[in-house]
């Protein structure tokens, strides 16, 4: 009966189609219908962009010429320009006359990239260190989470402190990193009580039980449960990077030359009395406000994806969800 049925080979093409939709364009749609998702990732874009924009203006590329006009610190300004009072200058200039929109757009690459390896290395190692301590038990449980607790019980700022005072980091890499050095220990725990109650699900005890391989189960049974819990952290992580490198920059633990940092911008702003004095005030509340945007885009941005690994968020906002009613009627319990 099956002579004369033909078979349809599958080709390259149609497979990345397939993942495309599935892996990128299916998520996409799934998070872009919430309102937080779009303002958070606008307000990232708009960070990103900067970010570009200063990087291109720092370098030798094409039409540099006509975008100079953004670089900071030259000093040939007016004195001390308050905020919208020269739209050569619309966020004002410091003491001696640098403009203070130009130094926040040159601060961002710096931040970003701070953010993007403290974040991504302490959400990798405490989801790496979690979800195999809680999965796999025994020794390996015990011994990592013996690290984890020894970690937890040094404290992190004076941590960070020491680390860059010994190393003197100047890569903007290395900075996150030494920010979140034992940050993971605390995530690594709360991801491993996570596991623990996860394995114990029937699926999990299927997928072990048909012989199906530890890497394969964590990523496919485990991990796509955690997901929420791991963005929401990592977007505490990228935070905790961002109020940590300014209040070191603030305070001179890591020294910098120019006022090209949100941190040390508001170091000046003190230094002169912006609390008390309202005619300087801008050169500490226009960092700030960089600061709280920046952090703000995060969390919108991690709360508007929940509904992407949440199926019950998911099904609740395309409405699929059914009423106590309909679930009576279904079983027959409303029946008369």
């Amino acid at each position: 009966m099956f002579a004369d049925s033909e078979f349809t080979e599958v080709t390259t093409g149609q497979r990345l189609s397939e993942v495309f939709y599935e892996s990128i364009y299916e998520p996409f749609v799934i998070a872009w219908s919430d309102w937080r998702t779009k303002v958070g990732l606008s307000i990232i874009s708009l960070y990103l962009l900067l970010g570009v924009v200063a990087w291109v203006s720092a370098s030798e590329l094409l039409f540099l010429d006509r975008i100079t006009i953004i670089e900071p610190a030259r000093g040939d300004g007016p004195i001390r320009l308050a905020p919208f009072q020269d739209w050569s200058y619309p966020l004002g200039t410091d003491m001696i006359g640098r403009d203070l929109l130009a130094a926040m757009i040159h601060a961002t690459p710096r931040m970003l990239q701070m953010i993007l390896a403290g974040a991504v290395f302490a959400t990798a190692v405490a989801t790496v260190v979690g979800t195999v301590a809680g999965y796999k038990g025994g020794v390996t449980e015990r011994s990592l989470m013996t690290l984890s607790d020894v970690l937890m019980t040094i404290p992190g700022l004076p941590l960070v402190i020491v680390l860059i005072v010994l190393i003197d980091p100047s890569s903007p890499y290395l900075i996150g990193i030494i920010i979140v050095i034992n940050a993971w220990a605390g995530l690594a725990r709360t991801i491993h009580s996570q596991v623990l109650t996860i394995r114990e699900h029937s699926y999990v005890e299927a997928s072990r039980t048909m012989g199906i391989g530890t890497p394969t189960i964590i990523r496919k049974d485990i991990l796509p449960n955690l997901m929420p819990y791991i963005l929401i952290n990592f977007t505490s992580m990228a935070r905790r990077v961002i109020y940590d490198s300014v209040a070191l920059y603030f305070l001179g633990v890591i020294s910098v030359q120019t006022i090209e940092n949100w941190g040390v911008m508001m170091n000046i702003g003190y230094e002169n009395n912006a609390l008390i004095i309202p005619e300087v005030s801008h050169l500490l509340f226009v960092p700030m406000v960089f600061v709280v945007g920046l952090s703000f885009g995060l969390i919108l941005f991690s709360q508007g994806t929940d509904r992407l690994f949440n199926p019950r968020v998911r099904a609740r906002g395309s409405g699929t969800t059914k009423s106590k009613d309909d679930e009576e009627i279904t079983t027959g319990g409303g029946a008369l």
